[in-house]
């Protein structure tokens, strides 16, 4: 590869803003050294640009790192850039720059080998592919790593081949010439690298090559030859140990089909539990990494050979008692986070009833784990002696060990599922007695000896909760009134209060142990720790919610509570607390519905009103916000059956908050936590209450409206959504001229949208725009006549294609979504129709007048839909909305296969020069020609995924390098 920018002076600018990108230059000269670069990445010019960058020893080891990357996505997407007499010349002068780069820097002799790589996938022509590369590189005294650095790759990259512009047939076929037809040869040539000399045996290079080469060589090959001890061998080195292991895990992972890897498991395991002693050697040198690479041996192995431990458990109980081992002795518990997954596969078969035998062969290393997690539960005592820093400031090792808690609850709850409840949890009640018995006496006040050793089992019985039956009688009974005589210690006052939330189902049947739990759970309100408290609002949630009809009785008492902790507790807590009270207030009679809601409600409105009227910042308009979601609360669980001949209290009540919810709207149009809030409670009522709030509609229509077009916030039209979907004709109780009135206000609605999306861009309005579609969505499904033969069909879709500029998730889903659901009409019958038949019937015949509109829609708008659809798959639209893009494509396809095909030409021809070849264009538009004359609509739908896929990747998607740029001088320390 040669040209003008061979020089130095030629890839000036390319250095120019590479320093640029690594200096403290200004953003705005960053962002422009970043298009510069990344304009240059998919350029023809960068061929030889990043080919002059590589042999010029004097540029910086970040640039050339750099150029080398860019030469890899050259090669991956750009080769069609060069003629075919090109490519040979090329592989010659990459095979010249990894020469040059054997001895290093290794990052970018690896990309060098990758380069070749994927160049050797797609240079059929090339027959001798690893003779060539070895031939390269073989007479240097790096050589061997720089060859074992292409071996390993080879396959790596062979498997990911779907970046490579080539079909699936010709991948497949060039696959098996470099990898299945080269396996022998491969294995022979690592036996010999292998016993060439005690270095190259202890060389990790070596064993993360036969790891990527195992995709390819039969794993019982590898087994029996002499490879096998040198593997076991390295594991006896650092230097080799951690790629030894990972080795070993693909074999593992290779032999998971154990019916077909029986010879190959006689083999390793035997020469795996003798790996045994290294955890005793491990936990006796405090070698963390050791500890975590052998625990990850025998874990990996646990996990491949799972269902041969519950069919032989007899057989393979050693390789369970080492993974057990490794949990029990791996004191800075860095190591048992691998075993996770094996205790939950091995639960997850011996709980069959087939593997019974098994289940009660292993119950004992189950009862030794139990013990083993509950030891490991507990906080560390601090070295500086500070009960209120437990981890010495670290905060990360702190929420590290908070999270893995959690983690290690679910292996107790596995441990419950194996041997039992009842036994899981008499293993914690024996240790919290036996702390009482040696440390209780010395509990004075909040100072409590040891409390770690408490505290440890109290959360394993929190953990456990969710396996206990309510039948639970044996262990809770004792267990339950100890937890509410628990010191007032904080950690242990917080673990006490959360185990008691946990078990508030199993307190439902307990009557006789409520109050004591209440009174125990309502104390810790006034504990001076913050997470006390939110334990507490917590739990009340739950005693509430699981107890309500326990606490049906004591309305009064709950309000005196509510009142006096409301406005001390966190947003979260109120809402607990709330959550808790509206619970018991749902099960009144329904002649106390209205008097209840008015005890509770009215003076949470009083403060909404008051702190209304005096907010004039963020933080005021936030607490009215906040309030309001406790009014929604109610409103989400006061739900009383009411004949619908009867007046329901709820509406009764909710009719009264009206007009105040209504100015607070009005008043605070620029306020979204308090709209959103006003909106959620409105839209509740209609969820809740159902018809039953026909007679709140005329206010809470205009309110609504009003709202909407004073404010232009989505949230109106989230709650527009629930009265269209309430509403609608054929809902029951409600009558045609109802039906038609909620119509009209989707249709002012719409009206509104449209004036807002015309004076205002896109991109200022992807909230309302996703709560429109979604709108428009149920719309088209709930009033499919009126709405797709209506005057508002093509400024809908005429709207959706302007929100499909849009480069967020949320509002393109939404318009995709409707697009999909309007579509969908044009067909006979439609499968969005809200009105299917009974039973899983279809749907009944979509009328021709309707199918007629959505063609006529069609024909006016068809070239753009399909443009903007098609581009925003290839430039813009986020990965998650390509399912709906396409699904799109196929309704056009299946509506107007001709159209559609002489609309995706035309979308073709208005890409931007030079990013798609003429012929790539016409192979498409074949192909998409042949699916169609086969009837084959659904074909044509993959083609273009691929086809938008291959482009995006090739065009649009950013490469590789720019990145990293930053973190590249850190590359070469090694």
């Amino acid at each position: 590869m040669a040209s003008g920018t061979n020089s130095p002076a030629g890839f000036a600018p390319v250095l120019s803003a590479l320093k640029t990108m690594q200096s403290n230059a200004a953003r705005d000269d960053k962002s422009g050294a970043h298009e510069f670069l990344e304009k240059f990445q998919k350029s023809s010019e960068a061929w030889n640009t990043t080919h002059a960058i590589l042999q010029d020893s004097s540029a910086p080891l970040e640039a050339r790192l750099f150029a080398a990357t860019t030469l890899k996505g050259k090669i991956t997407y750009d080769l069609h850039q060069l003629p075919p007499e090109a490519l040979t010349p090329l592989r010659d002068s990459l095979l010249s720059l990894l020469q040059l780069y054997t001895p290093g820097p290794r990052p970018i002799r690896t990309q060098l080998c990758v380069c070749l790589a994927h160049l050797a996938i797609q240079l059929t022509s090339w027959k001798d592919v690893l003779r060539t590369v070895g031939s390269a590189v073989g007479n240097s005294s790096d050589g061997g790593d720089c060859l074992l650095d292409f071996l390993r790759i080879l396959p790596e990259e062979a498997t990911e081949g779907r970046k490579i512009n080539l079909s699936e047939e010709e991948l497949a076929d060039r696959t098996k010439e470099l990898l299945e037809d080269n396996s022998t040869q491969v294995l022979n040539l690592l036996v010999s690298y292998a016993q060439s000399s005690t270095q190259a045996a202890h060389n990790p290079r070596l064993y993360e090559c036969i790891a990527s080469w195992l995709r390819e060589i039969p794993t019982l090959d590898v087994l029996n030859s002499p490879l096998l001890n040198e593997i076991m061998d390295a594991l006896q080195d650092s230097d080799s140990f951690e790629a030894a292991v990972d080795c070993l895990s693909t074999m593992f992972r290779d032999t998971r089909d154990i019916d077909e890897s029986q010879s190959a498991i006689r083999i390793l395991y035997p020469r795996v539990v003798k790996l045994r002693p290294m955890i005793a050697e491990a936990a006796k040198t405090e070698d963390n990494d050791l500890m975590k690479g052998i625990t990850r041996l025998f874990a990996e192995a646990g996990e491949a050979w799972v269902i041969l431990i519950a069919r032989m458990p007899r057989d393979f109980r050693e390789l369970v008692e080492c993974i057990l081992e490794c949990c029990m002795r791996d004191k800075d518990r860095d190591a048992i986070a691998v075993t996770f997954m094996f205790w939950y596969e091995l639960k997850q078969i011996l709980t069959l009833e087939k593997y019974m035998p098994a289940r009660t062969a292993l119950a004992d290393l189950f009862s030794k784990l139990v013990d083993v997690m509950i030891k490991h539960l507990e906080f560390p005592t601090p070295e500086n002696g500070d009960e209120k820093d437990l981890f010495d400031g670290d905060r990360e090792a702190e929420d590290k060990f908070r999270s893995f808690r959690h983690s290690m609850g679910d292996v107790l709850k596995d441990c419950c599922e194996v041997i039992g409840v009842t036994q899981c949890l008499t293993k914690a009640f024996a240790q919290i007695q036996s702390w009482g018995q040696t440390y209780g006496p010395q509990v004075s006040g909040t100072t409590v000896p040891h409390w770690q050793e408490l505290e440890a089992p109290l959360f394993s019985l929190r953990a456990m909760g969710r396996m206990v039956s309510p039948e639970e009688s044996t262990v809770l009974p004792q267990f339950i009134p100890l937890l509410t005589s628990v010191p007032d210690h904080e950690k242990l006052k917080f673990q006490a209060i959360m185990a008691l939330a946990r078990y508030t189902e199993w307190t439902a049947q307990h009557p006789e142990t409520l109050e004591a739990q209440l009174n125990y759970v309502i104390s810790g309100f006034a504990h001076p720790s913050q997470e006390v408290v939110q334990a507490s609002a917590l739990a009340f949630k739950f005693l509430g919610t699981d107890c309500q009809k326990l606490l049906g009785d004591h309305i009064s008492q709950l309000h005196h509570f509510y009142e006096s902790v409301l406005d001390k507790l966190k947003p979260a807590s109120q809402e607990e607390v709330t959550e808790g009270v509206a619970a018991v207030v749902a099960v009144q009679p329904v002649n106390k519905i209205y008097e209840s809601m008015k005890l509770f409600v009215d003076p949470v409105m009083r403060r909404v009103v008051s702190l209304a009227s005096q907010a004039t910042d963020e933080n005021a308009e936030k607490s009215v916000a906040d309030y309001l979601q406790l009014v929604n609360i109610f409103f989400e669980w006061v739900q009383p059956y009411v004949s619908p001949s009867e007046e329901n209290p709820a509406v009764k009540y909710c009719q009264e908050v009206l007009p105040a919810l209504s100015q607070i709207a009005k008043h605070f149009t620029r306020s979204m936590p308090i709209l959103e809030r006003v909106c959620k409670c409105w839209r509740t009522m209609v969820v809740s209450y159902r018809t039953a709030t026909a007679p709140l509609l005329p206010t809470l229509a205009t309110s609504i409206a009003e709202g909407f077009a004073a404010s232009r916030q989505g949230c109106f039209l989230w709650a527009t959504d629930a009265v269209i979907r309430e509403f609608s004709y054929g809902a029951e109780f409600v009558d045609e001229a109802t039906s038609d009135n909620v119509y009209q206000f989707f249709a002012q609605q719409a009206t509104v949208f449209f004036r807002i999306l015309s004076e205002l861009q896109p991109v200022e309005l992807p909230d309302v725009i996703e709560d429109f579609f979604r709108l428009a969505s149920d719309a088209v499904r709930f009033y499919p006549k009126k709405t797709i033969t209506s005057s508002l069909a093509l400024p809908m879709v005429q709207a959706s294609l302007t929100a499909l500029t849009l480069t967020l998730l949320e509002p393109v889903q939404a318009t995709l979504h409707f697009l999909r659901d309007f579509l969908d009409f044009g067909f006979e019958r439609p499968p969005v129709s809200s009105f299917s038949g009974p039973d899983g019937e279809p749907a009944p015949e979509n009328s021709l007048e309707v199918r007629a509109a959505v063609r006529q829609v069609i024909n006016s708008v068809g070239q753009e839909l399909v443009h903007r659809v098609l581009t925003g798959m290839m430039f813009s639209f986020p990965e998650d909305c390509f399912p709906d893009a396409s699904g799109i494509l196929l309704s056009l396809f299946n509506l107007t296969p001709q159209a559609a095909a002489q609309w995706v030409q035309g979308t073709l021809q208005a890409l931007p020069a030079g990013t798609l070849k003429p012929a790539e264009a016409t192979k498409l538009m074949r192909s998409i020609g042949d699916k169609l004359q086969q009837n084959e609509p659904r074909k044509v739908r993959v083609l273009l995924q691929d086809f938008t896929n291959s482009y995006r990747r090739r065009n649009v998607a950013p490469r590789e390098g720019l990145g990293r740029l930053e973190a590249a001088r850190f590359k070469f320390s090694g």
